[in-house]
């Protein structure tokens, strides 16, 4: 392996939202690192996630869909 090349590898404290503390080794530059969001407070995680409202955009969607379609109707009833 080359010299100098690699980042210092060394055990890092991990503060998780609600106060819990555990050690793990990392590359990070400080030996204490503070989390702002972890899987016990994200929505994800904690169940609390608002789902988005779909069912607009696919109603808006399926009425621009039958508007093309009535054109191209039109247009082959033209011909």
């Amino acid at each position: 392996m080359k010299k100098g090349i690699h980042p210092h590898y060394h055990t890092v404290e991990i503060v998780m939202t609600d106060g819990s503390t555990f050690k793990t080794r990392s590359c990070v530059k400080t030996d204490r690192m503070v989390l702002d969001i972890d899987s016990k407070s994200h929505p994800f995680f904690t169940g609390k996630q608002v789902l988005v409202d779909t069912a607009g955009r696919v109603d808006r969607f399926n009425k621009r869909f039958e508007k093309t379609q009535n054109i191209m109707e039109s247009k082959r009833r033209k011909v």
